[in-house]
């Protein structure tokens, strides 16, 4: 359809597409252009849609008909130009007309953004820091500890004060400038003192009581307190606590340990089982680190082009659908989330612009490295992965091919291979 396809750079990452449109195809749009323009034309001594093409060039000419045959035929001439000229943009083109002259191709150019290219610099055999993996006695009771805190009982005080950690079943009704306001009041509300909870300084206050005491606590709200009719005001809550609760760790023996994992029989089991999951842990969180430091520094060491602000705008677009679409799996659909959060899409919008150029940056590299270091795919990584996915989302194998192109499950584990090619030449120092 399209042929002739030229393709030339211009500043920054702008280039012009020239490509012709032949006669064949602008026939066959003309003819498609005419059926949809004769269903409408009123013409006398025939029936509506019935005007034969002859009459129609007679009156109008045909030349009427080119702009409706060329929306038909350009958007496939238009890709195929850019598969003949390996062109790939990264956002919508500007098409202009060159030339529409009868019995001749079509000329059409296109402005084309495209990606910019990478000056690869170092990216293998990157230092990085080094990551400690060992587990010791302290990190496996720091985990029992939790555990044991996790499974802590809420007793009654009978006496003694309240401290932090403790939890106060109280009444509280506050009041600025001696008028109360919403939200301001509650009855047997149960607070964790030093939970952070609450207004900065109300739970302090709190410490240091009996049962029964009654305590004027002030406070000041925040200046960025969500409600601005509040926010840096002094607030006093008359407060009555009525009960103080206080922690009850279990003891650690091996019915704790049976409580808290029903496949192990002892407490000496648990521990080891601990200790196992925290290495386990450790040594992924290790890769995981090397994996982020050695490839930002092969970011970092490579040269790009500017990147077109089309690409920018893209890829924050790509992360708030993506982000959104996870709140949407859980239940929780945009107009929520933004009335939950307090937000709006131009906040979300925000939030990824930060690091939009850094990760359009990294993905342009790790595809440069693909390119420099001709990654292969074979077809037992196609099949690991597809297996991997379905596992991942909860699919059928064959429903996570029905979704994926080959292109794209190739690109995915293509980039992977160079990630780790990047992070397991990484030396820790």
């Amino acid at each position: 359809m399209a042929s002739k396809a030229k393709w030339t750079k211009k500043k920054d990452q702008d280039g012009e597409l020239i490509f012709e449109i032949d006669q064949d195809t602008i026939s066959k749009g003309l003819d498609a252009a005419f059926k949809k323009v004769r269903k409408t034309l009123n013409v006398p001594g025939f029936r509506k849609g019935k005007v034969p093409r002859a009459m129609f060039n007679q009156m109008y000419g045909e030349t009427a008909l080119y702009q409706d045959a060329l929306n038909e035929v350009l958007p496939q001439a238009y890709t195929n130009a850019l598969e003949e000229a390996d062109v790939k943009p990264v956002a919508q083109p500007e098409i202009s007309v060159e030339s529409m002259e009868e019995n001749k191709p079509w000329s059409i150019k296109a402005t084309v953004a495209v990606a910019p290219e990478v000056t690869l610099g170092d990216y293998k055999g990157l230092k990085v820091n080094k990551q400690d993996t060992e587990v010791n006695s302290d990190d496996v009771d720091a985990e029992i500890d939790r555990l044991q805190k996790q499974q802590a009982e809420l007793v009654l005080k009978e006496t003694g004060k309240s401290e932090n950690g403790d939890t106060v079943v109280i009444d509280y009704k506050g009041t600025v400038d001696g008028e109360a306001f919403d939200g301001g009041s509650a009855d047997n509300y149960s607070l964790e003192l030093g939970s952070g909870s609450f207004i900065p300084g109300f739970e302090d206050q709190l410490v240091d009581h009996e049962t029964g005491d009654e305590v004027d606590v002030k406070v000041t709200f925040p200046e960025d307190y969500q409600a601005e009719d509040l926010a840096g005001r002094e607030a006093h809550f008359q407060t009555t606590i009525h009960e103080i609760k206080t922690k009850e760790l279990p003891t650690l023996d091996d019915d704790f340990a049976k409580d808290v994992d029903e496949d192990v029989e002892t407490l000496a089991e648990l521990k080891t089982k601990l200790e196992n999951k925290l290495r386990d842990q450790k040594q992924q969180a290790a890769e995981d680190a090397v994996e982020t430091q050695a490839v930002q520094q092969a970011v970092e060491n490579a040269e790009y082009e500017k990147i077109p602000q089309a690409m920018i705008e893209q890829d924050i677009q790509s992360q708030v659908d993506q982000y959104l679409g996870n709140m949407q799996r859980q239940g929780i659909n945009p107009q929520m989330y933004y009335q939950i959060t307090g937000t709006t899409e131009d906040d979300l919008k925000k939030q990824f612009s930060a690091d939009a150029e850094n990760r359009i940056k990294t993905n342009l590299l790790l595809e440069a490295i693909v390119k420099a270091e001709d990654i292969k795919v074979e077809d037992d990584e196609r099949a690991e992965e597809v297996k991997e996915l379905a596992a991942d989302y909860g699919m059928e194998e064959q429903a996570v091919r029905d979704a994926l192109t080959a292109d794209m499950l190739d690109h995915d584990i293509a980039i992977k291979k160079v990630v780790d090619l990047i992070s397991d030449s990484a030396v820790q120092e």
